[in-house]
């Protein structure tokens, strides 16, 4: 397959988790929560210089293509990993930059208050995490493992949870303190007692 061919056929695809398209690039910052968030889900690419109808702008300069890699390598906490493709078609350049899956979550993108935020692929929307997503990839990643007991406090906090609860409304029925509150619904999560969902702009959590 030619390059117009292979570009065409990932523009057919549309957005979606693991495709993003950005016509033109004028802030790292921005870019860099794209580049976040696929490389806390599934990996993922970004087609850079095609517009959100499927149309061809193309990258204009080599300013576009510095603030690429000031997204991944400045503006992501840790560095993320990146490739960059160019692409020359219908007289204009493409850039995919493809973001493997991290092995190192949270990656975390700086804003321009230099404040780090972690983001996640949901369809095609970059959404900032809830704290226990950032519990959770801390868990996975402890190299002693994770022991549950079921005691009281579990019992407590499973009770909180009859219907699906957002996290702040599982604090308020169970009395928990909410750290203890993420920390259990993380290792919940984990051990597949508790699944999480993306609904109206919220995080969901219910017993499985």
């Amino acid at each position: 397959m030619d390059d117009k061919r292979y570009i065409h056929s990932l523009i057919r695809e549309g957005e979606h988790q693991q495709q993003d398209f950005k016509y033109r690039v004028s802030d790292a910052c921005k870019l860099a929560k794209s580049v976040s968030a696929f490389a806390n889900t599934d990996g993922g690419r970004l087609l850079i210089g095609v517009r959100d109808d499927g149309n061809l702008s193309g990258v204009r300069s080599e300013e576009e293509i510095y603030m690429m890699h000031q997204a991944a390598y400045k503006y992501c906490k840790p560095e993320a990993s990146i490739k960059f493709d160019t692409y020359h078609i219908e007289g204009r350049t493409i850039v995919i930059a493809t973001v493997p899956p991290s092995t190192r979550k949270p990656v975390c993108a700086i804003d321009a208050e230099g404040k780090a935020r972690a983001y996640i692929r949901i369809n095609d929307e970059n959404i900032v995490v809830s704290p226990v997503h950032l519990a959770l990839w801390r868990e996975s990643q402890n190299p002693q493992g994770t022991v549950m007991t079921y005691d009281d406090t579990i019992r407590q906090l499973l009770d909180a949870m009859p219907t699906q609860q957002t996290l702040n409304q599982i604090v308020r029925q169970s009395r928990l303190p909410r750290h203890k509150v993420i920390t259990l619904l993380a290792r919940l999560i984990r051990f597949g007692t508790v699944s999480w969902q993306y609904t109206n702009q919220q995080f969901l959590f219910s017993l499985v």
